[in-house]
């Protein structure tokens, strides 16, 4: 049974984080974009406009397809996300989405 996940990536906190997410993110947008499961997604931005990570609700059977979906994604190959601060919650909305 399919069920909605919540997924908290931030990035990595080195000087060089901010290029390595720009260098990949064509190919993150992408990949993104036709992955059919992606509920909603996006960056976390700073009040700078500074992308310091990425947060997405992702329908799945379960936490282990997600965790695989995103260890998949380039963000996490490359470096961008911190993988030891990577979450993944079960989400139950109490309504329908609004956005």
């Amino acid at each position: 049974m399919s069920k909605v996940f919540f997924v908290y990536a931030p990035d990595f906190t080195d000087e060089a984080a901010p290029e390595r997410r720009n260098s990949v993110r064509a190919e993150h947008l992408k990949v993104a974009a036709a992955r059919t499961n992606t509920l909603l997604g996006g960056p976390m931005v700073t009040e700078e406009g500074k992308m310091t990570g990425s947060t997405m609700f992702i329908n799945a059977d379960s936490e282990e397809k997600v965790r695989a979906i995103v260890e998949s994604d380039i963000y996490y190959k490359s470096g961008v996300w911190d993988p030891a601060n990577i979450a993944i919650w079960w989400y139950r909305p109490a309504g329908p989405p609004k956005v």
